[in-house]
């Protein structure tokens, strides 16, 4: 492996340089995107992926789309920077970091309405690259917070990935994972594989060994025989939207790791920014998930492996009832219960 991480999304030069994570571990390649189409499309097949990534990578989009509209006329460019701006909120539907990143960018052009199309072009590009910079820095507070909930010498178990891949850089519970193992090199990990696009086998061991922190690959479904025999001592998984009361959508399969880490009395934590957090929505039986392809349930690296014309259902996401959660660890410190109290505090600080 390389000495050198290789950020997942960034500038180069005028195009927006994305790490295909669709071919990690065993492949290093950039997509080189010059529209914001070629975003869009980044987003929607996987090649970049986790909320906050998506949220960078939506900013970034609609830096390529404003550019890319050729008019003379203000009240055009905004119509159809509007339009662009849409395309890139609908690329994908669970995860709150995109629509979040896109308001923001957003309400440049709208609060400032006399600015012409060089300036907003400006504007939208500083504002995009603060997203890109901030999360970064939001990470490294997720695992300072992070790190005082974990155990010395702890055994974490964690899922699907959260870590510099899903982010702009440094990761969200991979963030915690890192600063924890920092602090106290006894630290180790196991890592569900996450059927069925295998973001925990394919990314997070890649990540994790990369670090040198020492871990494991186990199956999804060996989670609670490990439980049982004593094996974890901490579960900490990331977030891609977090409801008013504490509900969290993360990726399908999660739900079932809280649920046994409950039932052998096992901290579980959601690691996340705030820009996770969706305060419009009051539970989590409003948020929408996504299903994707049943395909990549039948299939494996390309090959068929299930029998002819059975049907399969394959959502990307689950909720997981903020009863399971111990705490939600953000970059201004761990969220206990009652969420809906401490959450209000946190957007507010």
């Amino acid at each position: 492996m390389p000495d050198q991480w290789l950020p997942p999304i960034c500038w180069d030069g005028d195009a927006v340089s994305i790490l295909d994570q669709r071919i990690l571990p065993h492949q290093e390649k950039f997509l080189r995107c010059t529209t914001s189409e070629q975003v869009i499309s980044a987003i929607k097949t996987m090649a970049i992926r986790g909320a906050p990534a998506v949220g960078v990578a939506g900013a970034l989009a609609l830096v390529l789309g404003a550019r890319s509209i050729h008019t003379s006329d203000p009240r055009e460019f905004r119509r159809k920077f509007s339009r662009i701006c849409q395309k890139v909120r609908e690329a994908r539907p669970t995860g709150a970091n995109l629509g979040w990143a896109v308001e923001r960018v957003y309400s440049i052009v709208v609060e400032n309405p006399q600015a012409d199309i060089a300036e907003l072009q400006k504007l939208i590009r500083t504002e995009a690259d603060t997203i890109l910079s901030d999360d970064v820095v939001v990470n490294l507070q997720i695992g300072k917070w992070g790190r005082e909930v974990v155990p010395k010498g702890a055994r974490i178990l964690t899922y699907c990935n959260a870590g510099a891949l899903a982010t702009a850089d440094y990761g969200t519970a991979v963030g915690v994972i890192r600063a924890a193992f920092a602090a106290d090199p006894a630290v180790s990990v196991f890592s569900c594989e996450t059927r069925p696009f295998l973001q925990g086998s394919r990314l997070t061991v890649y990540e994790l060994m990369r670090a040198g922190i020492p871990v494991t690959l186990v199956t999804d479904n060996a989670v609670g025989s490990l439980m049982s025999h004593g094996m974890i001592d901490l579960a900490v998984v990331g977030a891609d939207r977090i409801a008013a009361n504490g509900d969290t959508a993360n990726k399908i399969g999660t739900y079932m790791v809280a649920v046994l880490a409950k039932t052998h009395d096992i901290p579980f934590y959601v690691a996340a920014p705030r820009s996770t957090i969706d305060p419009g929505l009051q539970g989590g039986d409003e948020i929408p998930i996504e299903q994707r392809d049943p395909k990549e349930v039948t299939h494996f690296c390309g090959k068929q492996v299930a029998a002819n014309g059975v049907r399969a259902l394959n959502p990307a996401f689950d909720v997981t009832p903020n009863k399971y959660i111990s705490g939600i660890i953000t970059e201004v410190g761990v969220l206990r219960k009652p969420f809906a109290k401490a959450i209000r505090r946190a957007l507010q600080t």
